[in-house]
């Protein structure tokens, strides 16, 4: 390999070109990371410079844009520069083999310190420092470059909406369709409870969920505090809402544990005192969202209201809890078996009063298989009484789809107890 003889002057002038293009290099790689990490409350507003970044930071697309032309076009430079000095020393032949090679490795170091990790170093420690001394460069080159900028950001636009376009979104039904050919030696059944629990969670409403007005336990402004003391320990709630006349006026919420320093008191003592504002919602609200408002206003029950203003029913932090991780029975609580009971995995007796969520979860089946029929109703009674359209008989049968109903007890106002068998 035979290199040709240059000047010194050659030399000085490529090394220097080649300083000076790897400052700029940095100084650009050093300004993105100085622009985008800082704190615009430490910005002065009658700092000139600073108002210039607030400006620029107005428009980040057209910012970062700017910055990564800049920063490209340093490095291509470098680049062709080095490669042309190359063929001038060695010859173009020579320079496509091992000195090519050799050049790319030198030049590749060179930009990834110098131009790369040295600046941003630098700019992560003092942004607003680094920030205000390239501020002049930036704002030159942002202004020059814009039109370029913004074919560039006008293009990732359209190919962003295409790609979203072609997108593939995930339906809840295909969701829980997918858990349940889960192997089940990767999950397990309750944890594959959980899973369908939160990718149904944003899907239920209120009404699917919560406790209807007859299975609201609250109690009358007017009662003295014998009266309230004998349902508190009849009840074993901890909050009980109280009403003025009747239940759809309910006028606060009243906590167990504001009595306990009282429970001495005579009959005449005015408990009615330490009533607490209620929150009432509607019945179409999503307990997700719920669940977020009870975080923020930081309660744990709500009272469920119709269209006219009425009490239609009760939520709990501890429903919408339940219908993630599954039934929370604690020492003071009725067992579970009081709401249905399990004869084998195709027949169940379930009280009338069952909601068709719980129904559904109870015999593993999909949480809309009712929805074609059930009108307003959410409770498996209300269900049959919407299909059958009279209160049923006592040993009267309803067949729905798959399901025989047997109505076992029913009074003159609903039907209490229903034997369920699912026909294969």
């Amino acid at each position: 390999m035979e290199f040709v003889t240059l000047s010194s002057s050659f030399y000085w002038g490529f090394g220097l070109l080649i300083f000076i293009l790897l400052a700029f290099s940095g100084l650009i790689s050093g300004a993105e990371v100085a622009f985008f990490s800082l704190d615009k409350t430490a910005l002065g507003e009658e700092e000139p410079s600073d108002h210039k970044i607030k400006m620029l930071l107005k428009f980040p697309h057209q910012l970062l844009a700017t910055i990564l032309i800049l920063n490209n076009l340093f490095n291509i430079f470098i680049v062709t520069l080095s490669t042309y000095a190359s063929w001038q020393m060695v010859g173009k032949k020579e320079a496509e083999g091992v000195v090519l090679v050799a050049l790319t490795a030198v030049i590749s170091i060179l930009i990834i310190f110098f131009g790369e990790i040295v600046p941003k170093i630098s700019a992560v420690h003092q942004p607003q420092k680094f920030a205000r001394f390239c501020l002049p460069y930036i704002w030159f080159f942002n202004r020059l470059l814009k039109p370029l900028s913004w074919l560039l950001i006008g293009l990732s636009s359209f190919i962003e909406k295409r790609i979203k376009k072609k997108g593939y979104n995930l339906s809840v039904e295909e969701l829980n369709q997918a858990l349940d050919i889960t192997s089940e030696q990767n999950v397990s059944k309750e944890e594959k409870g959980i899973l369908k629990g939160i990718v149904n969670f944003g899907t239920l409403s209120v009404k699917q969920i919560m406790r209807s007005r007859v299975d609201i336990s609250a109690i009358d402004r007017s009662s003295d505090f014998h009266e309230l003391m004998d349902q508190i320990n009849k009840t074993g709630f901890s909050r009980i809402p109280v009403y003025v006349e009747n239940i759809d006026k309910i006028e606060g919420l009243l906590y167990i544990k504001d009595m306990l320093p009282f429970l001495h008191e005579e009959e005449d003592f005015h408990w009615q005192q330490f009533l607490r504002p209620v929150y009432f919602i509607p019945e179409s609200k999503k307990i997700d969202a719920l669940f977020k408002d009870f975080q923020e206003k930081q309660v744990h029950m709500a009272i469920v209201i119709d269209e006219y203003g009425g009490t239609e029913g009760l939520i709990t932090m501890e429903d919408i809890i339940e219908e993630i991780v599954g039934e929370i029975n604690d020492e003071f609580d009725e067992a579970l078996d009081a709401e249905y009971k399990k004869i084998d995995d195709n027949t169940a007796i379930f009280e009338g009063k069952t909601s068709l969520n719980d129904f559904c979860k109870i015999m593993s089946e999909e949480a809309d298989v009712f929805d074609e029929i059930k009108g307003e109703s959410e409770s498996l009674g209300g269900l049959l009484l919407e299909i059958n359209k009279n209160l049923p008989r006592s040993n009267e049968k309803i067949e729905v789809g798959k399901f025989l109903f047997s109505i076992e007890s029913v009074d003159q106002k609903r039907i209490k107890r229903v034997r369920v068998f699912r026909k294969l």
